[in-house]
């Protein structure tokens, strides 16, 4: 009689299988990443928190202190034009960086090598989102700082007006970051990419209220900027900083609160959902 003979079953454990971590975690790492290079760009550093400061100091310094309505009600140009540099840095570090950096980064290749590693495009995304938080915060400050002390702006000492420049600062910052986004599939190459969002960007400052007095542009000019984000992101902002008696000043003789939320939130979801759509890992050119 034949014995019969059973393979002998190995005792070693089977591996585990990793476990990726979450998406939550991966937007956290890789904006500790986006942040790294940031810093490491020293004069793109320098630009972005300069930017704000200088041009506060450039019209404050030009215009000084000038009436800016009727029943005698007169103000410091560095205070009118504050929530306007605010409101046009939100736009800058969130929009502008947001569009050219991906347009760059597509058009050098890092997409596509992010692409084939296992990081999510939502944790690439919320990635961006954190390093402009974190790029905005510090920057604002910097600019509150050198507005109190070196031109005299009375800041706020009403917790509700704080509360109002919290939630019209991040949602103008989450409304800007995803419309960079959206925006980054327009350039066709990273090169052009600057020459296209720019003019933009530069366009709608001057529309919009951050160079000039909003209540003295046309009224063609006001209708076009009600339409974009950054019209309502400075507005917000001046209900911050301005006294209550300037609001006659605004066209419709109020803060409008509610449409400036309203305008935000829709924004944010056109970005969105034209960010979800249009948005690639290769260039055009490239499959």
């Amino acid at each position: 009689m034949s014995a019969t003979l059973s393979p002998a079953r190995s005792t070693a454990p089977r591996p585990r299988a990793t476990r990726l971590p979450g998406a939550a975690r991966l937007a956290g790492v890789r904006a500790g990443v986006e942040l790294r290079q940031f810093w490491r760009e020293r004069d793109s550093v320098v630009f972005i928190f300069a930017y704000p400061v200088l041009m506060l100091a450039i019209f404050s310094t030009v215009f000084g202190s000038e009436e800016q309505g009727a029943d005698g009600v007169s103000i410091d140009y560095a205070q009118y034009f504050l929530p306007g540099m605010i409101a046009t840095g939100i736009m800058l570090t969130s929009f502008q960086t947001l569009a050219i950096s991906i347009a760059m980064e597509r058009d050098d290749g890092t997409l596509r090598r992010l692409r084939a590693t296992p990081l999510p495009a939502t944790s690439y995304f919320f990635g961006k989102v954190l390093l402009t938080l974190a790029t905005l915060i510090p920057q604002t400050a910097l600019l509150l700082v050198v507005a109190a002390v070196a031109f005299d702006v009375p800041m706020p000492s009403d917790p509700g007006r704080w509360f109002t420049f919290a939630w019209v600062f991040v949602l103008g910052t989450a409304c800007g970051a995803v419309c960079g986004v959206g925006f980054s599939s327009l350039p066709r190459s990273g090169r052009s990419a600057n020459a296209i969002v720019t003019p933009v960007v530069l366009v709608l400052q001057f529309v919009s209220g951050v160079f000039f007095a909003f209540f003295a542009l046309p009224g063609w000019m006001q209708s076009v900027a009600s339409v974009f984000p950054l019209k309502w992101i400075a507005q917000g902002m001046r209900s911050v900083f301005l006294p209550d008696d300037l609001v006659a000043l605004e066209p419709s003789g109020s803060w409008q609160h509610v449409a400036t939320a309203a305008v935000l939130a829709a924004w944010l979801l056109i970005g969105l959902v034209v960010g979800a759509r249009t948005f690639r890992w290769r260039r055009r050119d490239d499959g």
